[in-house]
This record gives structure tokens, C-alpha cells and sequence, in this order.
């Protein structure tokens, strides 16, 4: 494999930051094995599977790529982006960690997870097809899902497998997407976002360019796209710090938990809890999520 290294802005870990990312053990698309991440992505038409490790770590961190594609280096700019955004390597968290210092609740909550970088998606497409895939559904129901929507349309490099692209499911026939798994809604919701992909009519990486509610109104306008997904798609595809997923019943019973509160918090109190927190309050989000799966020993899992 080709190799070339990149310096992440510190503080910088891996594994925290690629956990974040997966989420549960069982996702085959975004592999971890207790030292490097693996994943399949196109670049230029092709699937090249892309490897990156953490050599070092404190003020200086550093991480060794490897790709199978030998022409593929530092200077690539489609997977330099690719991983930037991925794994938030440009990422300064230093504002946020210092007002997280002064209030002792959510300072035990950061502070075991120092290094964690807010990871995105590669696309919002991909954004918008997790939030799809785990509506109304347990996370792990959903990431099989999506394991097996990559494993049947994503390009493959070996026996491993891209997420699908726009132009890997336009076409693809009603019944075969069902046959995976999916409810009828569902597979009209994506065969139809693919394909206004795919004839130019939807641009979803536009999205970026808008600020926070005119992005969240945007979405909301789309087929099949309620509240949930639409905050879901701002925080793990846009990389909107400030969305945490209000409705999302997990992060509520960890929100819960974690304050000792006497009840699950609704969209409205999980809202008013975070406020203080603004422009951070999606952050939490990911670090909620690590003290879930520390508590339940994932953390140390493959």
C-alpha cells in the first residue's frame, strides 16, 4: 500500500474520534480494529480502500495513511478532504474545552475523551441514508441495514465495500432495495434522493453554504426527512457543532442518565438543557455517546 502522513490539530485520538464515527461495533462500512481504521471510498471513479493509523500522539500527533491505489499520496486533494472531514483533523476545540472546564456536570463528562474530534460523513447523501436507515429503528437494526445496502450497490476493492452513491442506487429496482430490509417508505425516500442526484436536480452538498435554519428548512422540505433526520444530517453531515439531535430517544436517556434527572428530558427540556452551550451544544452529543459505549466496554472492542 502507498503511505503519507498527516499532522491533525491537537489534541488528536483515533480511536475515540473513529468510534464517534461507527458508533456500534457491527458497522463493516467504517472498520476498526483496535489500531487502524479502514474504509473503502471512491476517489476519481474507483474504490480505494484507505488505512490510517495513529504513530503519535500528545502536542504533535501524527497518523500514517496507506491506500491500496499507489498513486495516491499527501498531495491527493480528494483524500486529504476526504479524511479531513471525516476524522476533523482540522478541528480546534480549545474554546470549547476551556467553558467546559468551568462547569463541573459536563467537565466529567469531556474529560476522559480528550483527543475526540467531531467526525462527519463523506457526503450528505451518506448523511441523509444513516438518518434514513435508523428512523423509527434501534441504531444497530440501522447500521445493519446500511451494511448490507453497501455490501449489494457500493463499489467493491476486494471483498470490502464503498458506501453507494447517488449513481450506484438510481437505478436500482423497488423490490431489491426491499429485499434488504428496508420498509416500502424508506426505499422510495432513497431511490428518490438518489435519483434528483443523479439528474441534477438536488444538490445537497450546496447545503453547506447555507447557515444553520435556512440548511434545516432546506431539509425538511425533502421527502421523507422529519425533524430527527434533518438535525442528524446538520451535526454528522454538515458538521453544524451547534444541532444536537433533540429527538433522538438515545441521546435523551444518556442526557437523562448522565444528570441524574428524574425523567427523559423531551425535545423542548433537551434543548433548554443545552442552551448554555451554544455554539458547542451538538458536541455533546459525541461525547455522550462515548461515555455510553465506555460504560458499555465497546470502547475496547474491534
Amino acid at each position: 500500500m502507498a503511505g503519507f502522513f498527516l499532522r491533525p490539530v491537537a489534541p488528536f485520538r483515533l480511536d475515540l474520534t473513529v468510534w464517534a464515527l461507527r458508533r456500534v461495533p457491527i458497522n463493516l462500512i467504517d472498520r476498526w480494529d483496535g489500531q487502524t481504521y479502514r474504509r473503502v471510498v471512491p476517489v476519481r471513479g474507483r474504490p480505494v480502500e484507505v488505512a490510517v493509523e495513529q504513530v503519535a500522539g500528545g502536542d504533535a500527533p501524527r497518523l500514517r495513511v496507506c491506500t491500496s491505489e499507489r498513486r495516491i499520496g499527501a498531495r491527493d486533494r480528494e483524500v486529504l478532504l476526504l479524511l479531513e472531514r471525516v476524522l476533523g483533523l482540522r478541528a480546534d476545540l480549545r474554546e470549547f474545552h476551556r467553558r467546559v472546564g468551568e462547569h463541573k456536570d459536563f467537565a466529567a463528562l469531556v474529560a476522559p475523551f480528550i483527543g475526540l474530534k467531531p467526525p462527519r460523513f463523506p457526503s450528505v447523501f451518506e448523511a441523509m441514508l444513516n438518518g434514513i436507515a435508523c428512523q423509527q429503528l434501534s441504531l444497530i437494526v440501522g447500521i445493519h441495514l446500511l451494511n448490507r445496502l453497501s455490501a449489494t450497490f457500493g463499489l467493491a476493492a476486494g471483498d470490502q465495500h464503498a458506501f453507494p452513491r447517488p449513481e450506484d442506487l438510481a437505478g436500482q429496482r423497488r423490490a431489491r432495495i426491499r429485499r434488504l430490509g428496508f420498509s416500502g417508505r424508506k426505499v422510495e425516500t432513497i431511490r428518490w434522493l438518489a435519483r434528483a442526484v443523479v439528474r441534477g436536480e438536488l444538490n445537497l452538498e450546496e447545503l453547506a453554504t447555507k447557515e444553520d435554519a435556512a440548511a434545516l428548512k432546506a431539509l425538511l422540505s425533502l421527502t421523507g426527512i422529519g425533524r430527527w433526520t434533518a438535525e442528524y444530517v446538520l451535526l454528522r453531515g454538515l458538521g453544524r457543532w451547534d444541532t444536537f439531535p433533540a429527538d433522538d430517544v438515545g441521546s435523551q436517556s444518556k442526557l437523562q442518565s448522565w444528570l441524574h434527572l428524574r425523567k427523559r428530558p423531551n425535545y423542548d427540556r433537551v434543548q433548554q438543557i443545552l442552551a448554555p452551550w451554544k455554539p458547542y451544544r451538538g458536541l455533546m452529543y459525541f461525547f455522550l455517546l462515548l461515555n455510553h459505549l465506555r460504560a458499555a466496554h465497546l470502547l475496547e472492542s474491534s
